[in-house]
């Protein structure tokens, strides 16, 4: 039995010898080529800004705990961001993906209530 590339070899071979012309053979190949899909172009998701707001009530000693505990920071970290949110009214905790910001936002709101702080967060689209 002969596969499709054998007879194509043949057949090129055969026109090649006779001096034929080549627009059958070029038609019979060209069936038989498979494309590779086109590599889908993908966009980085839009990052948030998770924001924690000034108040008059939530000691600054546990806005550093949660600045610590829900986003990893180092100490001087965030006790540098805790006096940001002190001295301009709120300061940037952390940059995520959507839903993780809206994860860590709830989660932090969600802490400070339970400990009665008034503290609050919330997150909005970076530039």
């Amino acid at each position: 039995m002969v596969s499709r590339v054998e007879e194509l070899t043949l057949k090129m071979i055969s026109r090649m010898q006779s001096g034929d012309d080549n627009d059958d053979f070029d038609r019979d190949v060209s069936d038989n080529v498979i494309e590779a899909p086109a590599k889908p172009k993908l966009k980085k998701p839009p990052m948030y800004k998770v924001l924690l707001l000034n108040d008059d009530y939530t000691p600054m000693e546990f806005v550093v705990h949660i600045l610590e505990n829900f986003f990893l920071m180092s100490r001087e970290k965030a006790t540098q961001v805790m006096l940001a949110v002190h001295t301009t009214g709120s300061g940037v905790a952390g940059i995520y993906p959507q839903d993780i910001a809206e994860t860590k936002s709830d989660q932090v709101n969600e802490y400070a209530r339970e400990n009665q702080h008034p503290l609050m967060s919330k997150i909005e689209m970076t530039d």
